[in-house]
C-alpha cells in the first residue's frame, strides 16, 4: 500500500511537471507570436485553440483583440458618455445588468460590483447607440460582462463592437429567425456522429430550443465557473462564428447515456438537456468540437439544416466576410445558391455510431486556425493563409 500511494503521489507530481512546462512553453510561443511583425494570427489561434487555451486573463488582454482583428486605434479611444435618458433599451438591459448577480466572482465588494454593473450597462448602450442596426436581446449581457472582468471598459467596448457586428450579428436581427436557423445545425451534427441519439430526440419532439441560451451567450448564462466560460471564449474566438453549436452537439453526445435512459417524453428531456453538467471534460469536449466541425463542416450540413429557403449559417469563406455583410447567415445563403446538389446518400436508415477520424493535432489546429482567421487582415493574412494552406493543401478553403 505504502508502494501504491508512493507511485501515486509520484505519478501525480509528474503530471504537474509536464504540465507546467507544457505551460511555459506555450506562454514562450504566444510572446513569440505577438513579439513578430506583422503578428502571427495564425499561431495565436493555434494557442487559443490548443489544451489550455490562452493561459491567464493578462494573455487574453494582449490576444484577444489580434483574434477579432481590432486595429490598435480602436483600442486606444476612449468611450465616449452614454446618454441613457429616452433611450429605448436602457430598461431592460438595467433588468437584465440588475439579475447578474451571479456573474461576478464571490465575494467581490459590493461596491466594486455595482461599479462593474454600471460599466455594463455603458458598454451595451455604447455599442448599440454606435449601431443602430443592431437590435439588443436577452444574454447579450452574459457576453459583455464576460468580456468588462477580463480586460476593462475601454478594450471591451472595442472588442465587443467587433464582436456584435460580426459573430453575434445573426443574434442581433429584429426577429429570431436566423438565430432559429443556427440552432437548425445541431441535430444534423448529432445525427452524423450517433443516429440513436439523434432517433430518440426526433421521437421525443424535443426540439433543439434547449440549446439557445448556450447559443446566444456562449455558455456563459450556463457554466458557473468562470474559468470554464473563458477558456470556451478563447475557442470560440478563434474559430468559425458556427463553432458554439458544435460544441453544443458534443455536449448532447457526451451524455448519451443519460439521454438514452430518460424517458421519451419531450419535457423530461428538455430538462435533462437544458441542465448543464458543471463538471464537463472541457479540453476533451473542444478537441471533439474542432474534430467534428473539420469531419462535418457547415457546407456539408447546410442543406439539412435550412428548414426553409433562407438559411443561418455561413461556410466561413475568411475574405468573403470582409464587409460590414460578415454574418454567418447572409454568407450561406450565397454559398447554398452556388453549391451543386448533394448525391443521396444510398442506406439512409439507422446505422451504427459514426467514428470520427481524429487528424493529427497539428493539422487540425492549422486547419481550424486557417478556418476561423477573422476579416480585413490584408496582405499579411494573405500571408499567414498561405502559409496555412501548406500545411493543409487539400483543404478547399478558397476556391
Amino acid at each position: 500500500m505504502k508502494k501504491s500511494r508512493s507511485f501515486g503521489s509520484s505519478s501525480s507530481l509528474n503530471g504537474q511537471k509536464n504540465w507546467d512546462s507544457r505551460r511555459s512553453r506555450k506562454m514562450a510561443e504566444i510572446s513569440q507570436a505577438l513579439s513578430v511583425c506583422p503578428v502571427d494570427v495564425a499561431a495565436l489561434r493555434r494557442m487559443a485553440i490548443s489544451e489550455g487555451g490562452l493561459l491567464s486573463d493578462d494573455i487574453r488582454c494582449r490576444v484577444w483583440p489580434r483574434l477579432l482583428n481590432v486595429p490598435p486605434h480602436v483600442l486606444e479611444q476612449e468611450p465616449e458618455t452614454v446618454e441613457r435618458e429616452n433611450n429605448k433599451d436602457y430598461n431592460q438591459v438595467l433588468l437584465d445588468v440588475q439579475r447578474s448577480l451571479r456573474r461576478f466572482p464571490p465575494g467581490m465588494p459590493d461596491e466594486q460590483r455595482e461599479g462593474l454593473q454600471e460599466e455594463l450597462i455603458d458598454i451595451i448602450l455604447r455599442v448599440l447607440k454606435r449601431n443602430p442596426q443592431l437590435h439588443y436581446y436577452q444574454g447579450y449581457h452574459d457576453i459583455v460582462v464576460t468580456f468588462l472582468l477580463v480586460l476593462e471598459e475601454r478594450l471591451a467596448t472595442a472588442l465587443v463592437e467587433k464582436l456584435s457586428t460580426h459573430h453575434l450579428r445573426d443574434f442581433m436581427d429584429p426577429t429570431m429567425d436566423n438565430t432559429k436557423h443556427i440552432l437548425n445545425y445541431l441535430m444534423p451534427i448529432i445525427e452524423r456522429v450517433n443516429p440513436e441519439v439523434h432517433d430518440f430526440m426526433q421521437q421525443a419532439e424535443v426540439g433543439t430550443i434547449f440549446a439557445l441560451s448556450w447559443l446566444i451567450t456562449w455558455f456563459g448564462h450556463v457554466l458557473s465557473d468562470f474559468r470554464h466560460v473563458v477558456r470556451l471564449y478563447d475557442f470560440f474566438l478563434a474559430c468559425h462564428p458556427l463553432m458554439p453549436i458544435y460544441f453544443a452537439a458534443v455536449i448532447v453526445l457526451y451524455r448519451e447515456e443519460e439521454v438514452l435512459e430518460c424517458e421519451c417524453d419531450m419535457a423530461m428531456v428538455h430538462h435533462l438537456l437544458s441542465q448543464i453538467p458543471q463538471d464537463l471534460p472541457y479540453e476533451m469536449l473542444i478537441s471533439r468540437a474542432g474534430d467534428l466541425f473539420v469531419q462535418f463542416p457547415p457546407s456539408e450540413l447546410a442543406r439539412e439544416a435550412a428548414t426553409q429557403e433562407s438559411t443561418a449559417a455561413s461556410t466561413f469563406k475568411d475574405f468573403d466576410l470582409a464587409s460590414t455583410q460578415q454574418r454567418p447567415d447572409s454568407v450561406l445563403r450565397r454559398r447554398r445558391r452556388q453549391r451543386p446538389a448533394e448525391p443521396s446518400k444510398a442506406g439512409s436508415g439507422p446505422g451504427p455510431t459514426v467514428a470520427v477520424a481524429r487528424p493529427s493535432v497539428a493539422r487540425r489546429f492549422m486547419r481550424l486556425a486557417v478556418m476561423g482567421l477573422t476579416v480585413a487582415l490584408g496582405a499579411a493574412a494573405i500571408a499567414v493563409v498561405n502559409t496555412a494552406l501548406e500545411w493543409a493543401p487539400k483543404l478547399d478553403l478558397f476556391p
